[in-house]
């Protein structure tokens, strides 16, 4: 069962789903994104339950070489990892949202919004959390490779 119990204009309650080590979620990156163009300012929402302690990757955006250019790592100290088409932020200036936990073993909500050089998390509809990302001027995230869901590439740790 999900977040939600009883929502408004929904029948039911919502579905939730474990990601195995087995499972394997992945698509060409192109496929997800109509016209094939990954938009300059974005928002990634999602509900998740980790299990407590952890700290994995739930999204993993790899360009046509295998870099990452986009990663979402949920847990005790979430990593936003973004990686523009000119190598912008250096790995180093990563946002790192440190005041928040969402591997508590609880639900959340979870918003990430990037926009012009900042990017917001945004928690369980109050907290909120704002960072700089430092990247280039009308960046682009490749959109020739894949998009793995649950795990990143080469990642012994599942969501």
């Amino acid at each position: 069962m999900g977040f939600c119990t009883n929502r408004k204009n929904s029948k039911g309650s919502d579905t939730a789903y474990r990601v195995s080590k087995q499972a394997q979620l992945s698509a060409p990156t192109k496929q997800l994104f109509s016209g094939g163009t990954f938009p300059e300012d974005f928002s990634i929402l999602f509900t998740v339950k980790p299990k407590k302690g952890i700290q994995s990757f739930l999204l993993s955006i790899y360009n046509e070489h295998g870099i990452q250019q986009i990663g979402v790592e949920v847990g005790r100290s979430p990593v936003f990892l973004y990686e523009d088409h000119t190598g912008k932020p250096a790995p180093e200036d990563y946002p790192l949202f440190r005041t928040v936990n969402i591997a508590d073993g609880k639900w959340h909500r979870v918003a990430i919004s990037v926009e012009k050089k900042t990017v917001t998390m945004i928690v369980d509809c109050k907290m909120k959390t704002t960072k700089p990302l430092d990247r280039s001027e009308r960046a682009i995230v490749d959109t020739s490779g894949i998009t793995v869901f649950g795990t990143r590439i080469l990642d012994e740790e599942v969501f």
